[in-house]
């Protein structure tokens, strides 16, 4: 067998002496190895396969190592896709209350941060030994580095190559992930098995990502990379209220990152960049309380003098910012207002998977059963989490729907 170290999150490579198993889960994995756990517990057979060296590889980076690993919050409305009711089951079937639940029950402690997102005080490393250690009370075998060549449906179930060796299942678990973060490893196995039995795809694109800005737009912008503020940020009637963040690629921040996951190539993004208050109601009683002021030193009191002028600079109008207020007509400082409310960029692209938190798209839900997470037409093949179209929003959501499916397919084998 393999033998598991707490220290290093490995897995010693072995050769299996059982080659039947009731359940094999491919990728060890948030979604992976919450699977293996529910079914474990269940009495089941289950071996979990995962090709790199360490299991829970992005458990273990996100969150700045600490983890944000559910939303106190989370309801369907947190989650995108084709089919927004398809998440209701699993969801309702293990919730972030239950997961909670686990994380108090290993007492592990961890902190609100903001929105209902909850991390690790200490490390991203307590949530894969909690795994880990599931996976181990309730029999389950995890083993690293393995390379699965193939998948064929069998009488009995699937036979599976790994690492040449053939191996038995009544049932896999595609837990794959989608294809965020390419430098964790090769990634699209999920989307290639789904194709091989004859599932559609939905296509896929990187979510929750920063943006790219054009030359011209970073030219005059580079200068504030680092600066950040609260703004409410929209793309198609919907939008978030949180940090938005230059950069000097161009934006990113929770308010931009959480917009990207809708937007699309060549729209636009309206960016409310003082959403507390009615910018020009709040600028018409500037220039009644302080008429000798100038409009720059009015701004700077809600933006850093250099982030003030860069405002004003890239109105459509341009603006004399050293005109005192009193010389502003209430049209004109209603024209400032707006584009204070309204401020509108285009990006020209994002970073792409390489800096993307999560994969849009994936295994059309239509194939599956929302209550099992088994393909309808194929007993015993199950997709759950990232590879499947089910995207979540930034703060914890991810890792809920992970833990969520994963527990899900291993309640109904």
């Amino acid at each position: 067998m393999f033998g598991y170290s707490s220290s290093s999150l490995e897995c010693n490579r072995a050769v299996y002496t059982m080659k039947h198993y009731d359940l094999i889960v491919i990728g060890a994995g948030a979604a992976g190895l919450m699977c293996a756990i529910s079914a474990g517990k269940r009495g089941k057979s289950v071996l979990v396969v995962e090709h790199a060296r360490k299991v829970g590889r992005k458990i273990l980076m996100s969150g700045g190592g600490r983890c944000n690993f559910t939303n106190m919050y989370t309801e369907p409305e947190n989650f995108l896709s084709r089919n927004p009711h398809f998440c209701k089951s699993a969801l309702s079937q293990y919730s972030q209350w239950d997961f909670i639940d686990l994380v108090n029950h290993h007492q592990i402690p961890y902190h609100e941060k903001t929105l209902g997102q909850l991390f690790c005080d200490n490390s991203s490393k307590d949530v894969v030994q909690i795994l880990v250690k599931e996976c181990s009370d309730n029999g389950v075998s995890i083993a690293t580095q393995c390379q699965v060549s193939s998948v064929e449906q069998i009488p009995t179930g699937f036979k599976l190559l790994i690492n040449d060796q053939r191996y038995e299942a009544g049932a896999v678990s595609v837990a794959t992930g989608g294809l965020s973060i390419p430098s964790m490893g090769p990634h699209g196995f999920g989307y290639q098995l789904a194709e091989q039995f004859g599932l559609d795809v939905i296509p896929t694109s990187a979510a929750l990502v920063p943006f790219v800005m054009g030359e011209r737009w970073m030219k005059k912008s580079r200068e504030l990379a680092g600066n950040s503020l609260d703004v409410v940020a929209e793309v198609s009637n919907t939008s978030f209220r949180e940090a938005m963040l230059f950069t000097h690629k161009g934006l990113s921040g929770p308010a931009i990152l959480q917009i990207s996951s809708y937007w699309q190539p060549g729209s636009a993004v309206h960016i409310n960049l003082i959403p507390d208050v009615d910018a020009t109601s709040w600028l018409i009683e500037q220039k009644s309380n302080a008429p000798k002021t100038q409009l720059k030193t009015v701004l700077s009191s809600k933006f850093s003098k250099r982030m003030a002028s860069y405002f004003i600079d890239s109105f459509d109008n341009r603006i004399d910012s050293q005109k005192s207020m009193a010389d502003f007509t209430n049209q004109e400082l209603a024209a400032v207002g707006q584009s204070l409310s309204e401020y509108t960029v285009y990006p020209e692209t994002t970073e792409g998977y390489k800096t993307a938190e999560v994969t849009l798209g994936g295994l059309d839900t239509n194939a599956l059963s929302s209550k099992t997470m088994m393909v309808k037409d194929i007993p015993g093949l199950i997709f759950i989490g990232e590879v499947v179209d089910v995207t979540g929003h930034l703060g914890g959501f991810n890792f809920q729907w992970a833990w969520s499916s994963g527990w899900a397919a291993g309640q109904h084998l």
